[in-house]
């Protein structure tokens, strides 16, 4: 009997995080793992997601930690105070989980970008920092330091993109802590501010359409 084989966006649940794949039919190749907020799920970040790159594999994916209606990727003690030991245990998994996707769709991972919100945009800066090597371009929308340890963690290679809402009272005042944080690891930062609270809009798809541009030329030219 020949293994059916899930329509393009059906939920998937054969790894460790649940996900959805959507491969446009013309695609460039690239890939974007795309990790949502708090309380909402993986489809979140979809539509936003096309408008910044129509042609490239999108790889949405759920946070395993069950929030009210919806699901987040580490468990939180305030809004801006975090359960270290979840961030360690959910971003090792969340490391395994995109190697396995890698493997298991035939994912170039030097041709893979992250693209998190809030919550999520945690996520990929703990997986940077305690996962070195898997996240070379990373776009964080609203994002904040979370790690109370952070390891000694070369970042040299690794391009981010951090943009912060001018509105967001709660968050965007620890936006340049986490800057600070990741420049100190060596990272390139490319750090931006919108006329915008915590919700993301077109303006956040243009200012990481604009910078992936950028890192293909440079990516080219070295």
């Amino acid at each position: 009997m020949t293994e059916r084989t899930p329509q393009d966006g059906a939920l998937r649940r054969d790894l460790a995080f649940s996900y959805r794949i959507y491969s446009p039919a013309d695609s460039t190749g690239d890939c974007l793992f795309l990790l949502h907020g708090s309380g909402v799920d993986e489809t979140t970040l979809v539509p936003l997601a096309r408008e910044i790159a129509p042609r490239v594999v999108l790889i949405a994916v759920r946070g395993r930690i069950v929030q009210e209606d919806g699901f987040r990727w580490f468990a939180r003690i305030t809004p801006t105070r975090f359960e270290q030991q979840s961030i360690r245990t959910e971003t090792q998994a969340f490391a395994g989980f995109v190697a396995d996707a890698a493997t298991r769709h035939d994912l170039d991972l030097s041709r893979t970008i992250f693209l998190g919100y809030s919550n999520g945009a945690n996520l990929v800066s703990s997986l940077m920092l305690l996962h070195p090597g898997l996240v070379e371009r990373a776009a964080l929308l609203r994002p904040m330091p979370v790690l109370d340890d952070v390891p000694a963690t070369d970042l040299s290679k690794v391009r981010v993109l951090i943009v912060a809402g001018a509105a967001d009272i709660t968050y965007a005042p620890f936006a340049p802590a986490l800057v600070t944080l990741l420049s100190q690891h060596g990272a390139e930062i490319d750090a931006r501010i919108v006329v915008s609270g915590h919700e993301f809009g077109s303006a956040d798809a243009a200012i990481v359409r604009q910078w992936l541009a950028k890192s293909a030329a440079v990516a080219q030219a070295g």
